[in-house]
């Protein structure tokens, strides 16, 4: 497999849902599980929510009641997206015909030697 980038076109349909070729598989599983995945995710939310939140600064308004009208509609943007983050990129995963289990790849690694020290003092964990 090659690790191909979309081009814009493409990565734009991307992050409105489309489904990339198997071509594209090491680009997304990389966008979808790397460093900075849960920035980029953010970022995927964020951009619509200011779309439908810019109108409303045209509304002649005090500055205070501006901040007050987007945050009321920016902060569940964005704890939604912390919410279901990890939900949302193994669904794209798996629309893309790869393993959801790879969301917490990067964790697993990060923690293995963590693990192997608990084993090695306490036996494995029941299942």
């Amino acid at each position: 497999m090659s690790s191909e980038k979309p081009g814009p076109w493409l990565y734009l349909a991307y992050c409105c849902g489309k489904v990339l070729g198997p071509e594209y598989d090491d680009w997304v599983r990389e966008d979808l599980t790397g460093k900075g995945a849960w920035t980029r995710n953010l970022i995927r939310v964020m951009v619509p929510a200011l779309v439908i939140v810019a109108p409303l600064w045209l509304i002649p308004a005090s500055t205070g009641m501006h901040l007050a009208m987007s945050m009321l509609l920016l902060v569940p943007f964005v704890y939604f997206a912390h919410a279901l983050d990890k939900v949302w990129r193994a669904h794209r995963l798996r629309q893309h015909g790869l393993d959801p289990e790879l969301v917490d790849e990067r964790t697993r690694r990060r923690e293995a030697s963590m693990r192997e020290d608990y084993e090695r003092r306490y036996g494995r964990p029941p299942q």
